[in-house]
């Protein structure tokens, strides 16, 4: 093991004016990943801006020892460039082993900042850490879309690295039940063009319960066979507190609007349950769901893809079977 394996992990805590989001604790999971590989004796989490301090006192029990809370005037609202630089500053500061986020847009984005800055070499979106060699990291990283899995390297002094979404665990430590951190603050300095591409206003455009947040998903491809099919998909969905969701071809015939779209170049979802109906589990549309904790597949072709990687299927024809579902739910619940 090298001697540079021993040294603190800087876990970026990626939040929005102070609210997590439902990726954001899995960076320290991805950083309990790095330890348990013999990368790094420690994980200290960063906090970007004031907005975020409330936060501290949570952390310890998701295994940081020390959270780092950075300040600047300029850091109100998400601003990839004054983000990036304030990560750049810490590590010249604090020279640690590891600097790692979760491969969100913005966690990607933020250190690939850091990384030029420093001319650090960039690893994104890793899901194993399969080996720690003499001044080298090997490891697996999920690219174009998901498609493929490459076996890369990574040397240098330093490691910057995002985790795959959903990927690393974002619970509690069982080991840190109780633990609290040390918080210490940070006064980045930053350039004055820093915060020259920021959040500047947001606009609302659904409300409630949404394809990212649903905890159930009932999508509809190619089989639903129209835009009127989609029926008995939404009064399941209503039934369940779900949220409705569609493969591309879906998108493409106008049958369902693209913000509705799952897969690669739609949303990545990652439900409690993703129920499948008629979709025949193209690569493309697989990527942007494989993160389901379980799935269900409904579909007449018994050798589709998609029944052959889902959980549970049911061979048949879903205008059939979507409204009996749907009847049994209204009659247990009387």
């Amino acid at each position: 093991m090298s001697g540079f394996a021993v040294g603190e992990i800087l876990a970026i805590f990626e939040h929005d004016r102070g609210e997590a989001g439902e990726t954001s604790f899995q960076s320290l999971g991805f950083a309990r990943a790095l330890l348990e590989a013999g990368v790094g004796s420690s994980i200290t989490a960063v906090l970007i801006g004031a907005e975020a301090d409330g936060r501290a006192a949570e952390l310890g029990a998701y295994g940081a020892s020390i959270v780092v809370q950075v300040h600047h005037d300029e850091l109100t609202d998400y601003a990839p460039e004054a983000w990036g630089e304030a990560v750049a500053e810490l590590m010249a500061t604090r020279n640690p082993v590891a600097v790692v986020a979760i491969g969100t847009d913005r966690g990607n984005e933020v250190l690939a900042y850091a990384a030029a800055i420093t001319e650090t070499a960039f690893a994104a979106n890793v899901t194993e850490i399969t080996k720690v060699g003499e001044a080298s990291l090997s490891l697996t990283r999920v690219r174009w879309g998901g498609s493929l899995l490459e076996q890369a390297k990574l040397i240098g002094s330093t490691y910057v690295l995002s985790g795959a979404a959903h990927t690393f665990d974002g619970d509690p430590s069982a080991d840190h039940v109780g633990a609290t951190a040390a918080v210490e603050a940070f006064g980045a300095t930053l350039s004055e063009t820093a915060a020259r591409t920021r959040i500047v206003d947001r606009v609302t455009l659904t409300s409630g319960i949404t394809l990212t947040t649903a905890a159930v998903v009932v999508s509809g491809g190619r089989g639903v066979g129209s835009a009127v099919g989609f029926a008995p998909l939404v009064e399941l969905a209503d039934l369940l507190g779900g949220a409705v969701g569609c493969s591309r071809v879906v998108t493409n015939n106008g049958w369902r609007p693209h913000s509705d779209q799952v897969g690669q170049t739609g949303k990545r979802i990652a439900p409690e349950l993703y129920i499948a109906c008629g979709i025949s589990g193209a690569i493309q549309h697989w990527v942007g769901m494989m993160a389901s904790k379980h799935v269900l597949a409904i579909n007449t072709d018994g050798e589709a893809n998609m029944v052959g990687k889902a959980e549970y299927a049911v061979i048949g024809d879903l205008h059939k079977i979507l409204p009996a579902v749907s009847a049994e739910i209204r009659k247990r619940r009387g």
